[in-house]
């Protein structure tokens, strides 16, 4: 009988523990998706920013077509890969193409703002100098948010791939997260020379 009531309270703290580390996953998951949502909102903020940014260079860069129009393109490419990423945050491949792409609308920002310097009145526009503090705004926003969503990613991978969370995840089939990577391009990251 006393054998019986030690496997049965060896069983019931089994299953308590495994409903926990279920749970815990479940909450770490639901936090990592909430993260990324937080993106995703900053993110469809700066794609409603920069069509009226190409507006307002349009009339002062009316030379410079090929730039605006491929501001344009690189900002649709990556409203709908965020808009894959969105609907399944774990799809690696969606996230990857997600930061592909806004890797490619922040490279066709930088030309459309380098070629900017290139026209004073542009630069000295009341509605370009706006749209401009609340598209840096924004960026930063966005860094914010990529950082807390990577802060939730490594809490919920590290949770399912421990040792005795394993057990469960892979039961249950919890798919590791993906860390959303910087958007620079490699020889962005390297370090500047500086000689004299």
């Amino acid at each position: 009988m006393i054998a019986l009531v030690v496997v049965l309270a060896l069983a019931l703290a089994l299953a308590f523990w495994a409903m926990g580390t279920y749970n815990r996953l479940v909450s770490l998951r639901n936090r990592f998706k909430n993260a990324f949502m937080q993106i995703d909102v900053q993110l469809k903020r700066r794609y409603d920013l920069i069509p009226n940014l190409v507006e307002t260079a349009k009339g002062y860069m009316k030379h410079e077509r090929g730039t605006l129009e491929a501001v344009i393109a690189a900002r649709n490419s990556a409203v709908s890969a965020n808009a894959r990423a969105a609907t399944d945050p774990t799809d690696a491949a969606a996230v990857h193409q997600m930061a592909a792409a806004e890797g490619a609308l922040n490279q066709s920002l930088g030309r459309l703002f380098a070629l900017s310097e290139a026209y004073p009145d542009l630069k000295a526009n009341q509605n370009m100098m706006q749209l401009s503090e609340e598209l840096t705004s924004t960026e930063n926003r966005i860094a914010f948010a990529r950082q807390a969503y990577n802060d939730n990613v490594m809490e919920y991978n590290t949770t399912a791939e421990q040792f005795p969370g394993s057990i469960i995840a892979g039961m249950f089939s919890f798919k590791a997260a993906e860390l959303l990577q910087s958007t620079e391009a490699p020889e962005e990251r390297k370090a500047v020379k500086v000689s004299f």
